[in-house]
């Protein structure tokens, strides 16, 4: 049996999968050696996935996630599940690659990540060749629903949204502003937190004030990190997120407007990494 897992920030989506097709998908909180150690890691695995897999034999793991670019991330990763999963190969590797395999397989493109975080890399259908940092939330990940929440909620706090769109957005998250500055500079996961306000901005996409907070940041995605790629006007460029996905008709005119050319847009990679690893 093989296991295949997609790992954000926000969740991990871990799939069962034989020769003869799909066994079961699951599904636990975003895993991300950045953001926490082996152990942590260890814990989470133990507490919510392996008792999901009692009774059944897994042959080899396949791990895309957010923060395994580097040597040291891959190995807090495969250490971790190597505690559970022993004398089995254990491939590491970022959820950018799972995203350039998913999206292009053995072809080459620029392949585009747009969920709580954003990345982007050209792709030989192979290798990733080329790789604008994305620098994360604070400094960069341009287009992700940590960054657009991130400045949907300093609007609001900076008086920038009309007072009814304000009322609107405290009002349905229930915030405050003493909630708003303790989980984004003393709580953990400040950019998941963030990120569950993009909801808000697609219900609200009508409103000018909302739309130019998401268009501007699809623009700065486009002009910081996919244009920097040579000759990224005749390759395809392919997105996969949940950003992507439900601000697709948002994106693609963003893209127009830079002459780019949007082959795919999918939510999740795994259907695509199940079709590569067959």
């Amino acid at each position: 049996m093989m296991l295949i897992a997609d790992s954000g920030s926000t969740k991990t989506h871990w799939c069962l999968n034989e020769n003869s097709g799909l066994v079961k998908h699951i599904f636990t909180k975003g895993i991300n050696p950045f953001y926490q150690t082996e152990e942590e890691i260890t814990r989470e695995l133990e507490l919510v996935l392996i008792p999901q897999l009692i009774g059944i034999q897994i042959d080899c793991i396949y791990f895309y996630g957010a923060g395994c670019s580097f040597p040291d991330k891959k190995a807090i990763l495969s250490n971790a599940l190597g505690r559970f999963f022993k004398n089995i190969p254990i491939e590491v590797q970022s959820d950018l690659l799972g995203a350039a395999r998913s999206l292009f397989g053995n072809n080459k493109g620029i392949a585009c990540i747009l969920g709580t975080g954003s990345n982007s890399c050209l792709y030989d259908g192979k290798d990733i060749v080329e790789n604008v940092s994305p620098l994360g939330f604070i400094l960069g990940d341009e287009g992700s629903g940590a960054v657009l929440g991130k400045i949907l909620i300093a609007d609001c706090l900076k008086n920038q949204l009309s007072t009814k769109l304000k009322d609107k957005l405290l009002s349905e998250y229930n915030l405050t502003p003493a909630i708003i500055l303790e989980n984004v500079y003393k709580k953990p996961f400040p950019n998941r937190f963030l990120a569950k306000l993009s909801p808000f901005l697609l219900q609200n996409i009508d409103n000018p004030a909302i739309f130019n907070i998401v268009y501007n940041s699809f623009d700065a995605f486009f002009v910081r990190n996919v244009k920097q790629y040579n000759n990224c006007e005749q390759v395809s460029v392919s997105f996969i997120g949940s950003v992507a996905f439900f601000f697709s008709n948002t994106l693609e005119i963003v893209a127009s407007e830079h002459g780019l050319t949007i082959g795919k847009i999918v939510q999740s990679p795994m259907d695509g990494l199940v079709e590569y690893h067959k």
